[in-house]
């Protein structure tokens, strides 16, 4: 492979999960910001990183060393959305694009080197073309493989474009820190034994590193020593399922611009169908005339006709008016993106048809469209101590709130639960043998033996067995908004279980064992 073969061009855009979560939620990009995935900063804005938070730092030490730091989760899905329409518009511009990450392109150079009349220029048409679609600070890097041409692009500071002379690449890299090709563990052991920089772990036998490390270890000595034998494997654009409405005049009401779009829906379901596929989860993005942006996603219990695409952009403008109101600025562009798509063969009916259930998702739609998107619900667990907070009311085909089984809500109550659980909690009087109100001190203990109890001002019953009491404390680090209860079980004479709680009102039932 000659040098002119194996030059690539690597397009990279700084901090892009920090754009990208600007551009998707209106934030400032030169405000301190943090994305965090499991407790620690996955990725954060300039200004962050000059009040001294990294990648890798935990939440609350990045929040210590900068208070005003905005805090928002990682999305990946968000990442990959807001890139897709700056990867096409390179694609249009220098076709055989590999799209290596969210916000780092590679391809040959060879191509657009001899189309544009030189590297300089190729480099000079990417950035021009970005810039266009509003990405700031982009740079591209030229070097003999795209690993150093990545670390070019990451090197270039007084110039947006960083060229590595053909044949140059492995002394470019050299003084580089030998983490970058390494996995951590690796890297410090590496770090012990004296070898700190790519040059020097690429100075190393082949053969000893192949014996020490194996496949992974002469796959990263390659890299380093600059053999890189990655290519560049360009993508086959995914075909073009989107549907976009510009409105000139503005659309001020919400029905003309459902009826508006009823044939684009149509249209966008029917590219689909024509290739035997299905759309169950779309994003309807929706701008206004004040460049306001509005953006949601929506799911579908089974697959989306023209008239459930119509319905969604209908509530998502809607809110809790009506379908002839005015809004509140007009809408000047709709875009409909389909998120989730699926083979028919994986929706097809059974051997007897869909029978019962068929019907019944019908009817509910058929609901649903008459009388808004939440006017059907279903029930689902979701996070809480109290029982009454995990039961939660999601609207017919949207995601049911996500929690994990094997790392239980730290106070919630333990299997086995209640099978009634009640809304509003009933007034309970916990008697001891004298007639006096049981009560809990402060270090949760009982006053006495709980020996009748009395529903709502009923009639008191006795207390066959009883077990507790247990706190459950909430926001204990805000002494202004602690909240502090505790549980206790108790056996009627009926043998019926119920479960109490106490707080500074007194006693309530909160479910009960049926």
């Amino acid at each position: 492979m000659t040098a002119e073969l194996g030059r690539t061009i690597v397009l990279w855009c700084p901090d892009w999960p920090v754009f990208a979560t600007c551009r998707e939620t209106g934030l400032d990009p030169t405000a301190p910001i943090a994305l965090t995935e499991a407790g620690l900063v996955f990725a954060c804005s300039p200004a962050a990183r000059r009040d001294g938070v990294a990648r890798g730092l935990k939440l609350r030490e990045a929040q210590y060393r900068s208070p005003g730091l905005i805090v928002h989760g990682y999305d990946a899905d968000l990442d990959a959305r807001v890139f897709e329409p700056i990867v096409r518009a390179v694609e249009a511009a220098v076709p055989g694009v590999q799209l290596v990450r969210p916000g780092t392109l590679a391809m040959r150079a060879r191509g657009p080197a001899r189309y544009y009349g030189g590297e300089d220029a190729a480099a000079s048409a990417l950035l021009a073309t970005v810039a266009e679609h509003g990405v700031p600070g982009a740079r591209v890097g030229i070097a003999d493989g795209p690993f150093a041409a990545e670390q070019a692009a990451r090197a270039a500071r007084e110039s947006p474009v960083g060229i590595v002379p053909p044949g140059a690449s492995a002394a470019f890299i050299a003084p580089l820190p030998v983490a970058l090709v390494v996995d951590p563990r690796t890297a410090t052991l590496l770090n012990r034994l004296g070898v700190r920089t790519l040059g020097e772990f690429a100075a190393l036998p082949a053969a000893d590193v192949r014996r020490r490390f194996g496949a992974a270890g002469a796959f990263a000595h390659d890299r380093a020593a600059g053999r890189e034998q990655a290519r560049v494997i360009a993508r086959t654009p995914p075909p073009e399922f989107e549907a976009e409405l510009h409105f000139e005049p503005p659309l001020d009401r919400i029905d003309q611009l459902a009826f508006a779009f009823r044939v684009g829906a149509e249209e966008f379901i029917e590219r689909m169908r024509a290739v035997r596929l299905v759309c169950t989860g779309l994003r309807i993005e929706l701008d206004d005339e004040r460049g306001g942006h509005s953006s949601r996603s929506w799911l579908h219990p089974r697959w989306f006709t023209p008239a459930d695409v119509v319905d969604r952009i209908r509530w998502q403008l809607q809110g809790a008016g009506s379908a002839d109101a005015g809004l509140a600025s007009p809408i000047v562009r709709l875009r409909v993106i389909p998120e989730r798509i699926d083979s028919t063969g994986n929706h097809e009916e059974g051997l007897w048809g869909g029978g019962p259930d068929e019907r019944v998702h019908h009817g509910l739609t058929r609901v649903q469209s008459m009388l808004g998107h939440e006017a059907v619900v279903t029930a689902a667990i979701g996070g809480g101590r109290m029982l009454a907070d995990r039961q939660v009311l999601v609207p017919w085909g949207d995601r049911p709130p996500e929690r994990t089984s094997d790392a239980p809500w730290p106070g919630s109550l333990p299997a086995l639960a209640p099978a009634s659980v009640f809304r509003e909690r009933l007034p309970i009087a916990l008697l001891d043998e004298r007639g006096s109100a049981v009560a809990i001190d402060e270090r949760g203990a009982i006053s006495a033996s709980p020996e009748r109890f009395a529903v709502g001002g009923g009639e008191a019953a006795p207390v066959r067995a009883w077990a507790g009491p247990w706190p459950v404390v909430e926001r204990w680090w805000d002494a202004e908004h602690a909240k502090r209860v505790h549980r206790f079980q108790i056996v009627d004479d009926d043998g019926c279980a119920w479960l109490l709680v106490r707080d500074h009102e007194g006693w309530w039932a909160e479910a009960r064992y049926d």
